[in-house]
C-alpha cells in the first residue's frame, strides 16, 4: 500500500484511518472483511494496517482479513465507556490514542467523528488516495471480475433466448400463453445469478420509448419489432466484484432507423477499443465516439449519444477511470467499460455494452458474449 503511505506522509499526518461498513468499497478494499457494521480501519506508513472489530469478529476476521485485526477492548474502548456518555467521542479517544498525532481521513469520514478527533489530533481529508489504488487492478482482481462477467454472460445469453423463443400475439410477446414481461425476464435473470452466487439489483430491461430513458428500469409486456435493451450489473457476494454488460435485441424485423443506430453503435465500441492505450485520456475516447456518430449523422446531445462512453468498474459498478468529458489518462490494469448508445424517443434506444481490461499492449475486452439485433 505504498501510494497509501506517501499520502499519509504528504499529508503530515501520522495515520490513516477509516470509519465505515464492508458496503464502502474502499474499506472492502483496505481489509477484504465483509461486515454490516462500522469497523476502523488504522494505517501508519511502513505498517500492514490493523482493523479494530468488537470481541465477537475478531476470530472471523484472523481468517479473513489481510489487515491485523485488534479487539475494541485491547483499543482501549471499553475503558473509555467507562467515562464517555457519547459513543461517538469515545470512539474519536480510541482513535486518537491508536494514532498517536494528526490523522488523514478519506472523504466519505463521517463529519461528526472528524469534529470529535478534532479535539484531540488535526485532521486531514485525503483526495481519493484509495480510490486510484482501487482503478489499477491485480492480477487475483481480474480473476474474480472474470467471474462475475460469466454469470452476467449467462444471464444476459439466458434473456436474449426468452426473448427469441417467444410467440407473437398481436405484437405483444408472449411465453407459455402469457405476455412476456420485462419483470418476467428480469426475475429469470435473477434467479440464474443467484445460483452462481451473484446478485443484482435495478436490472434493466426495457423495451420501445422505455430503451431511450438509458437507466429506466422497464415495465410491462415486451413488444415485436421494438429494441429491447438487456443492462445487466451483477456483483458477486463473496468477492464484492461486480461485472456489467448490455445488448439490445429487437424480436421481429427491426425499423431501418434502429438497424443504422445499431451499426453505428457497435462501430462506436470498435473504434474505442482499437484507440485504448495507456496514457490516453478517457476524454479522448469519449470525443471520438462523439465525432464519429457526428460524422454518421447522429448528435450527442439532449438526443442520440446521451451518456459517458464507459466507467471504471471494480467492487463498485462506477468507479475510476472515467470515459468522459473529464477522463483523465488511463492505466495498464485499468478495467472498464465501452458503452456506446444511441436515443431516440420515437424508435426507442440502443446500447452495446462490454467490459475491458488495459494491458500496456492496449484493450482486451473480457465479455465475449456475441451481438445480434434481429431474433
Amino acid at each position: 500500500m505504498e501510494p497509501l503511505d506517501e499520502a499519509i506522509r504528504a499529508s503530515g499526518a501520522a495515520a490513516y484511518v477509516a470509519y465505515a461498513s464492508s458496503a464502502d468499497a474502499d474499506m472492502l478494499y483496505l481489509t477484504r472483511f465483509r461486515t454490516t457494521d462500522p469497523i476502523v480501519f488504522l494505517k501508519k506508513p511502513g505498517e500492514r494496517g490493523t482493523m479494530v472489530v468488537s470481541q465477537m469478529e475478531y476470530e472471523r476476521g484472523v481468517r479473513e482479513s489481510t489487515a491485523a485485526v485488534m479487539t475494541r477492548a485491547d483499543a482501549g474502548l471499553s475503558e473509555i465507556l467507562k467515562e464517555e456518555k457519547d459513543r461517538t467521542r469515545a470512539y474519536a479517544r480510541m482513535i486518537a490514542g491508536l494514532s498517536g498525532g494528526e490523522i488523514l481521513v478519506p472523504p466519505q469520514f463521517p463529519v461528526g467523528l472528524a469534529r470529535e478527533l478534532e479535539q484531540f489530533h488535526r485532521v486531514a481529508v485525503d483526495r481519493g488516495t484509495v480510490a486510484a489504488m482501487r482503478a489499477v487492478k491485480r492480477t487475483g482482481e481480474v480473476r474474480e471480475i472474470r467471474k462475475v462477467v460469466l454469470a452476467a454472460e449467462a444471464a444476459v445469453s439466458k434473456a436474449i433466448r426468452i426473448i427469441a423463443r417467444a410467440t407473437v400475439t398481436g405484437g405483444i410477446l408472449h411465453r407459455n400463453g402469457k405476455p412476456l414481461t420485462s419483470e418476467a425476464v428480469r426475475q429469470d435473470m435473477h434467479t440464474l445469478l443467484l445460483a452462481r452466487g451473484c446478485r443484482a439489483q435495478d436490472t434493466i430491461v426495457a423495451c420501445g420509448q422505455d430503451s431511450a430513458v438509458p437507466h429506466l428500469r422497464g415495465a410491462g409486456p415486451l413488444r415485436e419489432g421494438e429494441p429491447i435493451i438487456i443492462d445487466l450489473f451483477p456483483q458477486d457476494e463473496i468477492s464484492g466484484y461486480c461485472a456489467d454488460l448490455s445488448r439490445t435485441v429487437v424480436k421481429g424485423e427491426p425499423d431501418v432507423k434502429v438497424a443504422e443506430m445499431y451499426r453505428a453503435v457497435h462501430e462506436a465500441q470498435q473504434l474505442a477499443a482499437s484507440m485504448a492505450q495507456p496514457g490516453v485520456e478517457g476524454a479522448a475516447l469519449h470525443q471520438a465516439v462523439v465525432e464519429f456518430f457526428a460524422e454518421q449523422g447522429f448528435e450527442s446531445s439532449t438526443r442520440g449519444f446521451i451518456h459517458s462512453l464507459g466507467h471504471g468498474i471494480g467492487l463498485e459498478v462506477h468507479e475510476n477511470p472515467s470515459l468522459s468529458p473529464g477522463g483523465g489518462p488511463l492505466e495498464a490494469g485499468n478495467v472498464f467499460t465501452l458503452e456506446p448508445g444511441l436515443y431516440y424517443p420515437e424508435v426507442g434506444g440502443v446500447r452495446l455494452e462490454d467490459m475491458a481490461l488495459l494491458t500496456p499492449r492496449g484493450c482486451t475486452l473480457l465479455s465475449k458474449l456475441g451481438e445480434r439485433l434481429g431474433l
